[in-house]
Order: structure tokens, then sequence, then C-alpha cells
């Protein structure tokens, strides 16, 4: 097994580790900071992966399924690291960590992850940064609906009256997740966009209009619901209902290109 291999397998179980500990800590109501910890070592980890595919490809390390999933689970991880701590939400990591495991589990899958793959000759700038400014852009997306979902979870709480639970207690105040929900969808959105005009600069096959075209189809999807929420406003219910439907709808839409 190469060494790639053991670097996604350590930042998977490190992941595990951490969402066990954090959610562990949280029934017994407390509030623990060691999730972070655990999330750094998973980046760590991460990026020792992408290096070392990095260097067996001679490029950008997103050429198939298993890079793609890796990659966005070190981009989705990378925003957790810059959001979370800033904005007090140490829970956050409680409820990203699984949606990380599941990325790297899939990516780890025989098959997917291609074995010894060959360096690329003749690479594109363009093509490189579509690729890498999309997937950053999809780690922003993905943190929104790990937002989205907390607030769901804590919406719920509130009207079940389950305020004396472990979670309810950890929760992060309404205002800062819904500060952090919307800016991770503008960062994505922009992230997105400059990914699409590099789509546009690069060399394109047919495989390649049809990644594109999907781009712009999630693309128009954020961009109506964050203009919905600037000229009519939303609920924060809501906001948060469709940042989650919206990024499940974009990983269906590139499934199937």
């Amino acid at each position: 097994m190469g060494m790639d291999r053991w670097f996604l397998i350590a930042a998977t179980l490190l992941a595990a580790v951490g969402g066990a500990w954090g959610m562990i800590s949280v029934h017994q109501g407390k509030r623990s900071h060691w999730t972070v910890i655990w999330m750094i070592g998973v980046f760590l980890c991460q990026l020792g992966f992408l290096a070392v595919r990095g260097q067996m490809r001679a490029a950008c390390p997103l050429m198939d399924r298993g890079e793609i999933l890796s990659f966005l689970a070190w981009s989705l991880t990378l925003f957790y690291l810059l959001v979370g701590p800033a904005y007090r939400i140490s829970l956050l990591g409680v409820f990203t960590a699984p949606v990380v495991v599941l990325f790297q589990a899939v990516a780890l899958i025989p098959g997917t992850l291609v074995v010894n793959p060959p360096k690329q000759a003749g690479g594109n700038a363009w093509h490189e940064t579509h690729s890498a400014m999309s997937v950053l852009a999809y780690g922003a997306l993905a943190l929104a609906a790990v937002a989205g979902v907390m607030f769901l979870v804590l919406d719920r709480q509130l009207k079940e009256h389950h305020l004396k639970s472990g979670l309810f207690r950890n929760l992060p105040p309404v205002r800062e997740l819904l500060i952090s929900l919307e800016r991770l969808l503008w960062l994505g959105g922009i992230l997105l966009t400059i990914g699409i005009m590099a789509g546009f600069l690069m060399p394109r096959t047919e495989a390649a209009w049809g990644h594109l075209i999907a781009a712009i189809a999630v693309w128009a999807g954020y961009a109506l619901l964050l203009g919905v929420k600037q000229v009519r406003g939303l609920t924060g219910r809501r906001l948060s209902l469709s940042a989650v439907v919206l990024f499940v709808l974009s990983l269906v839409v590139f499934a199937f290109v």
C-alpha cells in the first residue's frame, strides 16, 4: 500500500475519533476543544496525502474521483478550521467530522483512487484553476450545509423544549450560526464563479463541457438563493434547509455528469 493511502487512512481515523470524542463530550454536557486538535491532525494528514499524490501526478491531484473526494474533504476541513474557531463554533467540528469520514471512506473504496497514477504531461493552468477553485467552493458550500444542519437541529430542540440536553447547551448562538452560514455561501459562490470563469478559458472536451454546464447550474441555484435572501429575506430555517438541499442536489448533479 502506498504512502498516499496511509495518509488518507490516518486522516479518516483521526476524523472519526475527533467526531466521536466531541459527541461523547456533548452528551456529557461538556464543550470539548479537543475536536479542533483532532481536526488539525486530520488537516495535516490530508496535506500529506495531497502532497504525495501531487508528486505522483506532477499536477494538482484532481484527476480521479478518489482525489476529488479527498480534495473536497481537505477543503471542508480547511474552512472548518478557519470558520469554526473564529466564530467560537467548536461544535461545528462534531458535525463536520462525519462528513469528512464519509468522503474519505468512499475515496478509499478499491477502484475509486487510481493506484500508481501516471504523470500528467502538458497540463493547462486554466484547467487546474477551474478544478481547484470548484472543489474549494464545494468545501465552503459543504460547510454551509453542515452549519444549516446544526441550525435545523437547534430549531428542533427549541420547538421540542429540549433546553437542558447537552447538545442544546453546547450549540452556538443562532445569530453566529446564521452569520457563518451566509458568509460561507458567499465565499463558495465567489470561488465557484472564479472556477467557472477559468473553465471558459481552458481547452474543453465534450466531457469538460458537461462538467462546466453542471457547475453553471449549481452556481445559478446558489445565486438565486443568495439573491432571494438579499432582496426578500429568508427565515433562518428556510436558509438552512435551502443550503442543505442545494448541496445535496449539486452532488447528485455532478454524480451523473
